[in-house]
């Protein structure tokens, strides 16, 4: 169900696209992302930062691409959104010695520090290559490339890149469960032993 509502907006995008046309997706798109918010408002309380930023990004980039009648504002729309992120995440790192990755996920992974450095630079370099790609492909293809990719390609890369981080912390994980055993006194002798070498 998350993962529905976290795509909502796309998918919408991608349909109204291929029956009305960029400018009716851009509108879509928008109540959409408005929809979405709000659901996340009443139902769980409280709304990611990031997701206010993404309303922000598409109200802006899509009521420009409205108002001037160029599609050029919504195709700049995932860079913009994509280089914020990993601009968070690399800033975080940097300035402020924080890892934004392991504020939101430390909780649910026990990984070690190098290990969330590790994924939050992979992550930032991930978001820069993938907001590069993106004006890539909105600039040397038609639109109607642009969205598909927008839609399978962006939503198949990430997929991949989970996977891959996914391979990564699994190797931390299967360290931590074989220092746990390492760990675990072994059993006791047979209580004969023992009294044994009582006195």
């Amino acid at each position: 169900m998350k993962l529905l509502i976290d795509f909502f907006p796309i998918i919408l995008f991608f349909v109204a696209f291929k029956v009305w046309g960029i400018y009716t997706a851009t509108a879509v798109a928008i109540v959409a992302t408005i929809a979405q918010i709000a659901y996340l408002r009443v139902r769980h309380g409280k709304v990611e930062p990031m997701q206010w930023v993404s309303l922000g990004v598409i109200v802006l980039f899509g009521g420009a691409t409205l108002l001037a009648h160029n599609d050029t504002f919504i195709k700049w729309k995932p860079t913009v959104l994509y280089w914020l992120m990993g601009g968070a995440l690399a800033i975080g790192q940097l300035v402020f010695r924080k890892n934004l990755l392991r504020s939101v996920m430390g909780a649910q992974l026990q990984l070690p520090d190098n290990a969330w450095r590790t994924m939050n630079w992979s992550w930032a370099a991930f978001f820069a290559v993938m907001g590069a790609l993106n004006l890539v492909i909105a600039y040397r293809f038609d639109t109607d490339t642009w969205v598909n990719f927008k839609l399978f390609g962006g939503m198949g890369l990430m997929l991949v890149f989970v996977i891959g981080q996914a391979i990564y912390m699994s190797r931390f994980m299967q360290e931590d469960k074989g220092e746990a055993a390492a760990a675990t006194p072994d059993a006791l002798p047979p209580s004969g032993v023992q009294q044994d070498k009582q006195p």
